[in-house]
């Protein structure tokens, strides 16, 4: 008794902050920027490319300036791959099967380049996220287009992340020391955790298609969340958390999406794309300031990020969208906990674990 409550008391519990306001400012300024410009430019079909690249920013929050641009930029190779990929397939008409394949290879692979680069978020669930998004929507000519916004978008992240070392210009050689390299028990490891997310986003997807759902991709992604954990008591946690504040999310997407009186959208009538494209700024803002705090929270300010700028790119039914968002999480998110607790981390032994 006394040890689920003590799970129960972590699993709600808020972690101290630490300079969170300024990384969601970072990020914040990041997707603000490109998306504004689009919006300017009469283009809000491809903010969210923009958006996926500006993630970007997400990366090495805490790290000394020139590690967090090292890190920066190897997250911007896997976001922008994962942009390119879903690109690629948009445009081919790769949907369905074609999609849960390359996308589970994918997360595979995407989980072996980032443990051995050491990214921080953990894992490959952003880049896997701008694939699947990327795929299932219409790419709008020039694909081009798509493809540079995202690029340019990490890039100006990549920016704003490293201008505060201009104050000091200190640079810190201790910062550059590299993550150990893939082997022995190491390697061991991370071929296990590629093997969990093999598993786990094929099995998602897989249901995902089977079910007749249009959105496989969100149950691959939401099944990709429990992986990151570093115990298994945290998986758990964090499964748990992409359920609650996800559903909680989808309150907040139908009450700017349904056709309901105190909708923003019914409030500023014709200025539907402007209001979609500021609460994807701000929404991104709060959800950066409660990423490490709190994931369930922060899921309550994403999922509309998601599905705000994905209506912005290709509008559809928001019942539809709510209800497979829903589904698809339910789905993903409980795979990915089970893989969890049937395929547990490998935990070290001996003189790697002392070294270590």
């Amino acid at each position: 008794m006394q040890s689920l409550l003590r799970h129960l008391s972590v699993l709600h519990s808020l972690a101290p902050a630490d300079k969170d306001h300024l990384s969601a400012v970072r990020v914040a300024l990041s997707v603000a920027v490109p998306s504004l410009v689009l919006l300017a430019a009469g283009r809000p079909e491809l903010i969210i490319y923009a958006v996926f690249g500006a993630l970007t920013g997400m990366y090495g929050r805490a790290e000394p300036h020139q590690l967090r641009l090292r890190h920066q930029g190897q997250a911007a190779l896997l976001l922008v791959g994962g942009l390119a990929v879903g690109v690629f397939l948009s445009v081919n008409h790769l949907h369905s099967w074609a999609l849960v394949l390359t996308e589970t290879v994918l997360a595979a692979a995407g989980s072996l380049f980032a443990d051995k680069v050491g990214l921080k978020p953990n894992g490959p669930f952003f880049g896997l996220l701008a694939l699947g998004a990327c795929a299932s929507i219409p790419t709008p000519a020039p694909w081009t287009w798509a493809v540079l916004v995202g690029a340019l978008s990490a890039a100006f992240s990549m920016l704003v992340g490293f201008v505060g070392w201009v104050r000091g210009r200190a640079w810190d050689p201790g910062a550059e020391r590299d993550v150990p390299a893939l082997r022995g028990a190491r390697r061991r490891a991370a071929w296990l955790h590629a093997a969990r997310y093999l598993v786990a986003v094929g099995a998602a997807g897989s249901i995902g298609v089977l079910s007749g759902s249009g959105h496989p991709h969100w149950a691959m992604a939401a099944a990709a969340v429990p992986l990151a954990g570093p115990d298994m008591p945290s998986s758990v946690y964090r499964g748990l958390h992409r359920i609650v504040g996800t559903l909680l999310g989808l309150v907040v997407v139908a009450l700017v999406l349904f056709p309901w009186a105190l909708s923003p959208l019914q409030a500023f009538p014709g200025r539907e794309t402007v209001v979609l494209a500021v609460l994807v700024i701000v929404l991104q803002f709060t959800t950066e300031l409660f990423m490490t705090r709190h994931y369930g929270i922060a899921m309550v300010s994403f999922t509309p990020v998601i599905l705000l700028m994905t209506q912005l790119a290709a509008p559809a039914d928001p019942h539809v969208l709510v209800m497979d968002r829903a589904v698809e999480t339910l789905i993903g998110a409980g795979l990915g906990i089970l893989v969890v607790v049937l395929m547990p981390r490998w935990r070290p032994t001996g003189a790697w674990a002392v070294r270590r």
